[in-house]
């Protein structure tokens, strides 16, 4: 019997991912990753993946209460890939990166209202793409993308190790 992992969207196809190459028996149902523009939205949308199968919850805290499901620890998704809380830093992550104009800039009204860019990011003071796999092309998307912000963009290799090691432990955690 397979193990139903709700995931976020932006993690999810690192989640199945990972799982073909450890050979892990999981299903993923992933959500929307426009989701963390409105954090209140998350448990509803959670609860509804979840279907009321036993699931684990590809997810830290994200700003949501996801009090009953086991999920990843820490603030935010992006502690997996190994960023600590860093005041004044929008991070990307390689599906940000490639989803930028539709998950943030378009999800935001940016496309539409650009003069909003200085209310959401004023307070930013860089751009950190924590790179999972890192390629010319996903560069020139991060570059792109820091652009748009105006802000300058910092890369970190990072592999999806964390990942994989954080959602080891989920998978240990609810064997018991």
């Amino acid at each position: 019997m397979s193990t139903v992992v709700v995931s976020c969207g932006a993690l999810a196809l690192h989640v199945k991912k990972i799982a073909q190459r450890r050979g892990w028996d999981i299903e993923v149902r992933p959500v929307p990753p426009e989701l963390h523009n409105r954090p209140e939205r998350i448990r509803a949308a959670v609860d509804e993946a979840a279907a009321g199968d036993d699931v684990v919850v590809a997810y830290a805290h994200c700003g949501a209460d996801l009090t009953g499901y086991a999920k990843f620890d820490g603030a935010h998704c992006y502690e997996v890939y190994g960023a600590e809380h860093e005041p004044a830093t929008y991070f990307l992550t390689d599906f940000l990166v490639r989803s930028f104009d539709h998950v943030v800039w378009q999800s935001l009204g940016l496309d539409r209202r650009p003069e909003l860019r200085d209310d959401y990011f004023r307070n930013y003071e860089k751009v950190v793409w924590l790179a999972q796999d890192p390629t010319a092309e996903l560069r020139g998307q991060a570059e792109r993308a820091a652009a748009k912000l105006q802000l300058p963009l910092e890369v970190r290799a990072t592999g999806d190790g964390g990942l994989e090691r954080a959602l080891e432990r989920l998978l240990e955690a609810t064997e018991c």
